[in-house]
């Protein structure tokens, strides 16, 4: 390695990553609790997706033929799962869960079954509430405002397995290392209370990793699995002759399986660290190959680093200095931070895959409708929330308001290539995109989503489908993806929001200026509706208002500025009490015809 590049890891966060249990099955095994003594698959086209432990116990895995499942196990049960309305609420409600476990609003959702939680905070408040002298009798605060919420823990081990799984002598550990043990063993507690409650409170299991990372607790979670949690334990530098724990696990690791090495990447590495390009096996779609090249492979090539990965792995479409973060990331430094809670999401699509390709256009604006009425229905589930207060209490329905509108609408689309001249077809993975401006007729609360979607699709992605492709036939779709995106969040009363909501100021004003109404002394006249009325022979009405006095000039509809030397004239024309300052305008408006 260049004596020039310096890796220097982060240990100063506890980051905790859940791995949701066969997830697709446990949603429909929560709907329907027969079936988790049952195997069960969920289909997509004719793909098993995914299916319960039973199942695998049985033969059946990912990325199956419902074919070839139904022939290895007749008795299981295959569930469609086309739609994904199920299984997106129920990780909206496991997310909300999860990141209302920790402080730092640091929760992040990858897909619908992992989310990262940054628990840094509350892990170094726990460690300066421990009594050294008896951390068997510990105690976990979960408040900062009740000290009593919370549970008890034995904070002189980790609880569940660790890698390695026998830590070396922890008194020759320096006072760093100690100390991260000590944060890691809290992280670990942290996640078993954590992962418990999501199971006795939403019914789903899950497998967590512990670490200082995103990256390392991604990886570590897949230890033992499932129902279980793993920590990765110090020292993460190498200390005299003992290797750091985090070289040794990620050794072990084909290179294609880091996170952040996609499988382009991977396969440039693998050609580059074997001389040639790698046998490839039918399933190199998901990233196998059937020869493996392990992170200790490229760690230890000749001559490999950060310059000689930059020069594999560079050129045009690639990010500047690659080389250097993938050298990064096979040594387990991941300096991303867990992102913070998102109140909008960044974008909402829609989106379906076709083994008998599109080849009529009929066939292709039915299924623009399909995901243009998926598309307007989800953009209500997740961009539209209910008004605080009672606005109207004899309203059935709440009174509902946008938090965010999507500015763009963008169609994908992804045509099979075109027969070579020997008869074959290349593999094409790439989509082909345009974008407009978001109609406004989508943020209707009135008409019925699937009129919408009619108009949706006349207006907008029909237009924006001849612009992709411009040949009336001959063309053959596999994909079709419709996205909401560039989101623009509304004014709210919120702390995090970019805006106040005007509407609801004006709405809320007699409740927020009740203590400075103008009140009416008892002497004075019996009606008064506004203090800018004139008094009966010319006097200046008395008024009172809370926490100050003041005399309001007599003026007919004039905001005067209630000084004694202002004086006011009566107009000839309309007979109207007119400021001095005022009136040669006033009498140019009479002359220009004015009444």
């Amino acid at each position: 390695m260049p004596n020039a590049w310096s890796l220097q890891r982060d240990d100063s966060r506890i980051v905790l990553h859940f791995d949701l249990d066969c997830f697709y099955a446990s949603v429909v095994e929560n709907e329907n609790p027969a079936l988790k003594s049952v195997p069960l698959a969920i289909q997509q086209k004719q793909i098993v997706v995914t299916c319960n432990y039973e199942a695998r116990r049985r033969g059946l895995r990912k990325l199956q033929l419902i074919s070839e499942a139904k022939r290895i196990c007749p008795e299981a049960v295959i569930v469609l799962g086309e739609d994904l309305t199920r299984f997106r609420d129920a990780s909206k409600d496991i997310y909300s869960f999860l990141q209302q476990s920790v402080w730092s609003g640091r929760a992040e959702r990858l897909g619908f079954d992992e989310v990262w939680l940054d628990c840094t905070d509350m892990v170094d408040y726990n460690v300066g509430l421990l009594n050294p002298n008896d951390l068997t009798h510990s105690f976990f605060c979960l408040s900062q405002e009740d000290p009593t919420v919370g549970f008890e823990y034995d904070a002189s081990t980790v609880f569940g397995p660790t890698y390695p799984t026998h830590s070396h002598d922890s008194t020759s550990c320096t006072e760093e290392e100690a100390q991260l043990r000590l944060r890691l063993v809290l992280g670990s507690h942290l996640a078993r209370h954590i992962r418990h409650g999501l199971e006795h409170q939403k019914g789903y299991t899950s497998t967590v990793g512990i670490a200082t990372n995103k990256l390392l607790s991604k990886l570590v979670g897949n230890v033992n699995k499932p129902k279980n949690q793993t920590t990765i334990l110090p020292p993460y530098q190498p200390v005299g002759h003992v290797d750091a724990t985090v070289t040794r696990f990620l050794d072990e690791h084909e290179i294609g399986k880091i996170p952040g090495v996609g499988s382009k990447l991977a396969q440039k590495i693998r050609t580059r660290v074997l001389g040639r390009e790698p046998d490839v096996s039918e399933d190199l779609l998901y990233g196998g190959t059937k020869e493996s090249v392990t992170v200790l492979d490229v760690r230890t090539h000749h001559m490999m680093g950060p310059e000689l990965l930059e020069e594999v792995l560079g050129g045009p479409g690639s990010s500047r200095g690659i080389g250097g973060k993938v050298w990064e990331l096979i040594h387990g430094i991941d300096d991303s931070e867990v992102g913070k809670v998102r109140r909008v999401p960044s974008q909402i699509s829609q989106e379906d895959s076709y083994m008998k390709h599109l080849h009529s256009f009929d066939e292709v604006k039915k299924q623009l409708h399909i995901l243009g009425e998926r598309l307007i229905r989800r953009m209500h589930m997740d961009l539209l929330e209910d008004e605080e207060e009672e606005s109207d209490p004899e309203r059935s329905v709440p009174r509902r308001r946008w938090i965010a509108h999507p500015r763009t609408l963008r169609l994908s689309t992804r045509p099979r290539p075109a027969l070579t001249l020997d008869g074959t077809r290349q593999r094409m993975s790439h989509r082909i995109s345009r974008s407009a401006p978001m109609p406004n007729l989508v943020f209707s609360l009135v008409e019925d989503p699937s009129i919408l979607a009619d108009r949706l699709v006349d207006e907008a992605l029909v237009p924006m489908f001849r612009k992709l492709h411009h040949e009336k036939a001959g063309w053959s779709l596999s994909l079709i993806n419709v996205a909401a995106t560039n989101m623009a969040e509304a004014a709210a009363e919120r702390k995090d929001s970019e805006g106040r909501d005007i509407g609801k100021m004006f709405r809320r004003q007699d409740e927020v200026l009740k203590d400075f109404r103008v009140k009416v002394e008892p002497d004075s006249r019996e009606e008064l509706p506004s203090p800018w009325m004139e008094a009966p022979d010319g006097q200046t009405p008395n008024v009172e208002v809370k926490g100050a006095n003041m005399d309001f000039a007599a003026t007919d509809g004039w905001d005067s500025d209630c000084s004694e030397s202002q004086q006011a004239e009566r107009c000839e024309c309309c007979h109207s009490s007119i400021p001095a300052f005022a009136l040669a305008a006033h009498r140019r408006y009479h002359e220009l015809g004015g009444s």
